[in-house]
């Protein structure tokens, strides 16, 4: 699944990062590109017991720029939409995409993220010339670009994926949690946490879990 749209010197230098008081204490980042099609990506959920893990490409539009872009896991629910209705709007091009959790089963959840990854760049509506990629890890696309470790927290670009992907993911799991509301996904997002643990002991799994990971197998073993 792939969702997407656009409202779209040869020394290194410092862009503009996102604010937030981490950035603060993360070195300046340099990034090798100067041009304006430059795509942030990040991702979310691969922590989870259940469901897809979700990937988010932005190129945002440098003469329509965005206050407040800063790690989804900083920012409130509420503030998370107001800025994802936003970056959608004015954007130059974004796409969200996934990998599903048979994917993750099947490839493991380092090569389903990055799938995911190459799915968003794909998807973009404008080619970008330059990838920023949340994490240590390039995830093998043929567009230049550079592994950025805290990227969330540093550039703004990687920041609208990272909230994208963060309010689509949750979105899901509110979309789960109306059929299956006793395992409580609206509140823990599907990650391991007590409530979900003890609901997956006592209830079994759903066709939705991932199968590989070590909660869900050894209770696949009992149902």
């Amino acid at each position: 699944m792939a969702e997407g749209g656009m409202s779209g010197d040869s020394r290194k230098r410092s862009t503009k990062a996102s604010p937030g008081k981490a950035r603060k204490a993360l070195p300046e980042l340099v990034v090798d590109y100067q041009g304006s099609l430059l795509a942030g990506v990040d991702e979310v959920g691969r922590g989870p017991l259940v469901g897809a893990v979700v990937a988010a490409a932005v190129i945002l539009d440098p003469a329509r720029p965005i206050d407040g872009l800063a790690d989804s896991k900083v920012l409130s629910a509420k503030r998370r939409e107001a800025l994802d209705a936003q970056i959608r709007e004015q954007a130059l091009a974004w796409c969200i995409a996934e990998a599903s959790p048979a994917e993750i089963d099947s490839l493991n959840i380092y090569h389903a993220t990055h799938l995911a990854m190459r799915r968003a760049i794909d998807g973009l509506n404008v080619v970008p010339e330059y990838l920023l990629v949340d994490g240590n890890r390039l995830p093998g696309h043929h567009i230049p670009g550079q592994a950025v470790v805290k990227g969330d927290a540093r550039h703004s670009a990687i920041a609208a994926a990272s909230i994208l992907a963060k309010v689509a993911r949750d979105a899901a799991m509110l979309a789960l949690d109306t059929h299956h509301p006793d395992y409580g996904f609206a509140r823990h997002k599907g990650y391991p946490t007590p409530e979900h643990l003890a609901a997956l002991e006592r209830l079994g799994p759903l066709p939705e879990h991932r199968r590989s990971f070590a909660p869900v197998k050894r209770q696949l073993a009992l149902f």
